[in-house]
């Protein structure tokens, strides 16, 4: 049997607190994408975001204005189809269904894309460093990728591991100009 992720990332980060699901915003932007994304991402961008991990990982949500995740995406989007990348099959092609969905990204210019496998079976995880042309394949759903990058591996190819000990720092992103930010911990990891 294997592990879930999901709720290992929830022990992890604690108790939420800062729900903002909203199956509606979901499906608009589900619909602007034309493809689905991935249940155990929606679970913890609903659960968590808007919100900045271990001071590098922002994580959005679609149902705020402010730290919008679909606007992000389509700004993300944009901006690497300008680069015109180029990989082993031709260049990369960035949104839509069948290309890269950007899902989250970190202050240091790293980023995580899912595409939807071509067999229509589920998704793989492309990271990269943005100062460099390289994608990094990982054959892991979301929650998993999140698990592995708290507890300190390289989850955005070589080297580029970052390993806080003790408790996952949280801060809530404001998502209205009379929110605060609020700095959360995560229980005790014997880290």
């Amino acid at each position: 049997m294997s592990p879930n992720y999901v709720d290992r990332v929830i022990s992890m980060l604690g108790p939420s607190g800062n729900s903002h699901a909203d199956p509606a915003a979901w499906q608009r932007l589900e619909n602007e994408l034309g493809v689905e994304l991935p249940g155990e991402y929606k679970t913890l961008i609903d659960l968590y975001g808007p919100l900045l991990l271990n001071q590098h990982l922002f994580i959005k949500h679609p149902a705020t204005e402010r730290r919008n995740l679909g606007a992000w995406i389509q700004s993300t989007v944009t901006a690497f189809r300008r680069s015109r990348l180029q990989g082993p099959e031709g260049e990369i092609r960035f949104g839509g269904p069948d290309g890269l969905v950007p899902l989250s990204s970190t202050d240091r210019g790293e980023y995580v894309f899912g595409v939807h496998n071509r067999n229509g079976e589920g998704w793989t995880l492309l990271a990269c460093d943005g100062n460099e042309p390289d994608f990094f394949e990982y054959r892991m759903g979301y929650a998993e990728w999140l698990y592995r990058y708290l507890i300190g591996e390289s989850m955005f190819g070589p080297e580029t591991d970052v390993f806080y000990p003790g408790p996952v720092v949280m801060e809530s992103m404001p998502v209205s100009e009379t929110d605060e930010m609020r700095v959360l911990h995560g229980p005790d990891r014997g880290m």
